[in-house]
């Protein structure tokens, strides 16, 4: 029973969604923040996890990189409406996220089961967006941090968005070329 605890997590982390991005469309982001950090720390507790105890699932392989893409595309999109989010980084942080599915369903579609894991690029890249929303849930909290830090780290998260993107697409281009033909 517990090996299923894993994916109990990543689906309350999908739950956690609502409260988060209802909180911020109140403008209570202490709130926020609290939900935002909870489902994010979820993410750490349901993949060691399933490391430590071999509680790994196809489900599982599957629901949590989409329990993170729907938590972080959620609360970027709530605030970037809400302006706090620069629409530069929301723009690069969903594009990534579309282009990294669209490849994979198309390399699924034409060439078949999909040889991966997340690479470390897209480990700090998800730690950054993170880190980058957290900071932003501070500040509008009414936490002094400064503007240059926001910036510097939004900066630096638009970076490491784009590389994981490329990554990405070069990763599914070379696994495709290496195949044979059909």
């Amino acid at each position: 029973m517990l090996r299923h605890l894993p994916n109990a997590i990543c689906v309350l982390r999908i739950a956690l969604t609502w409260p988060a991005v209802t909180a911020i469309d109140r403008g209570d982001y202490g709130t926020a923040l609290l939900v935002f950090a909870i489902a994010a720390l979820s993410d750490g507790i349901d993949g060691y996890l399933a490391k430590r105890f071999n509680w790994v699932s196809d489900l599982g392989r599957a629901l949590d990189p989409l329990a993170d893409k729907i938590l972080l595309v959620a609360v970027f999109l709530s605030l970037t409406w809400q302006g706090l989010v620069p629409v530069w980084l929301a723009t690069a942080a969903i594009a990534r996220d579309v282009l990294i599915f669209a490849g994979a369903i198309t390399y699924r579609v034409w060439f078949g089961e999909i040889n991966g894991r997340p690479t470390v690029i897209s480990k700090i890249n998800t730690a950054l967006q993170i880190a980058v929303l957290v900071l932003v849930l501070l500040v509008a909290a009414g936490v002094p941090v400064g503007n240059g830090v926001v910036l510097t780290l939004s900066i630096i998260t638009f970076a490491t968005t784009v590389a994981s993107g490329v990554d990405y697409l070069a990763r599914f281009a070379r696994q495709a070329w290496h195949l044979p033909a059909r």
